[in-house]
């Protein structure tokens, strides 16, 4: 075992915490395939996101130069940050290796394809941001996509009901 991969107790039994949900994400888009990133943060965007806050719902992704860039998303200002607090929705630079950016930029150069942020959370203390390759639905596939919700809610109902007796 390498000196990087050993797990102490701790490490283990941290969980990871969301700090924001994009839940817009899988009403409007169609989710193809996910990967995890790191993202580069200054530090009153850490402490703000440890405080709770940050916004992803319009928030998408952009590659540029072999380099992928987070768009849109905001983290408001620390409350006791002085002077050096940090523009709240300015571009971040979201950490992948070359190869999974190369696949990543051949998926999302497809037509109709974009990368969108699905959730921000810390896990091992580090922030992280699940990125996907989604397609845009069109209105029919909302409503689609809706009924079968309904339809799959009551089935667990009745289910739930039979059960109880």
């Amino acid at each position: 075992m390498a000196k990087g991969d050993k797990k102490t107790k701790r490490d283990a039994d941290e969980p990871t915490v969301n700090i924001c949900r994009n839940r817009r994400a899988f009403h409007d888009y169609e989710i193809i395939d996910q990967i995890e990133c790191g993202i580069v943060l200054v530090g009153t965007e850490v402490k703000s996101l440890r405080a709770g806050f940050g916004n992803i719902e319009d928030a998408y992704a952009r590659i540029d130069n072999a380099e992928v860039w987070l768009i849109g998303a905001e983290i408001p200002e620390y409350a006791f940050g002085n002077r050096l607090n940090h523009l709240p929705k300015r571009p971040r630079k979201l950490l992948l290796r070359r190869r999974e950016i190369g696949t990543f930029a051949g998926k999302a150069a497809e037509k109709g394809l974009t990368l969108v942020p699905l959730r921000m959370y810390f896990k091992e203390g580090k922030a992280k941001v699940e990125l996907a390759v989604a397609k845009g639905k069109q209105v029919h596939d909302k409503r689609e996509s809706l009924k079968k919700a309904d339809a799959k809610r009551q089935i667990d109902r009745a289910l739930a009901s039979r059960r109880k007796r």
